[in-house]
């Protein structure tokens, strides 16, 4: 069974193709907010490399957010589509699952961040457990600050992940027990999202294509800005 994986949740952009053999192809561009123009062709590069037709796609994943509300919208109806052409099914996975997913070999308390804008992060908490990572809170969005407030009140032992937290490096300075961690594990991974989703596809975990939706923890700037406008 061939999945394939689109992830669009911060400005990078990437797809993947694999299944019980590994990840056969990926393609990730960091193109800022073009994710419309950008997707669809890093779909086509990524059959190419694999040396598959999309048409032998069985199953459909993509990464449902928080992130980017664009990219999302973009990613998710995609995904959508593709899953409708084929008649296969899909999977959805979280952004914040997906940068846990990295780091599960670690003992600590992992704490994954996405950039939210606005000065604020996604983020939620991860416990290691026997095959992977757990996830112990709600995905949530709050300032740097309030995370720092958190993660020092909780007295764990932290590994901090993502670009979310990367660029707010300031707000973790002289938290003794939290490490940031700056590698190329920043992004979610298009990669990544072909092992959870095929991990989930082997126990049947599928899910109806009008049950994926982006998972937003706020309206969009743009909404919000018109609030602002109209004086509400």
């Amino acid at each position: 069974m061939l999945i394939l994986g689109i992830e669009t949740a911060t400005t990078q952009v990437g797809c993947a193709i694999g299944g019980h053999e590994g990840v056969l192809a990926s393609v990730h561009a960091a193109k800022g907010r073009r994710h419309a123009e950008y997707l669809v062709p890093s779909i086509e590069f990524a059959c190419e490399r694999a040396r598959v037709e999309l048409s032998e796609i069985g199953v459909v994943a993509v990464d449902v957010g928080p992130g980017l509300f664009t990219g999302l919208r973009v990613g998710v109806a995609t995904a959508k589509s593709l899953a409708f052409a084929l008649r296969v099914p899909m999977i959805g996975v979280s952004s914040l699952d997906l940068l846990a997913f990295r780091v599960r070999f670690s003992s600590r308390l992992i704490v994954t961040t996405v950039d939210a804008r606005r000065g604020e992060l996604y983020y939620a908490c991860y416990r290691q457990v026997p095959g992977g990572v757990q996830r112990v809170t709600d995905h949530r969005i709050g300032t740097p600050d309030d995370l720092a407030s958190e993660l020092l009140a909780s007295g764990d032992e932290v590994l901090l992940v993502g670009e979310g937290a990367q660029r707010y490096p300031e707000a973790f300075d002289g938290l003794a027990k939290v490490e940031l961690v700056d590698t190329g594990d920043s992004y979610p991974s298009a990669e990544a999202l072909v092992e959870l989703a095929h991990a989930r596809a082997l126990r049947e975990q599928f899910e109806r294509s009008d049950a994926i939706e982006p998972i937003y923890l706020r309206r969009p700037d743009a909404e919000i800005n018109w609030a602002v406008r109209d004086g509400r």
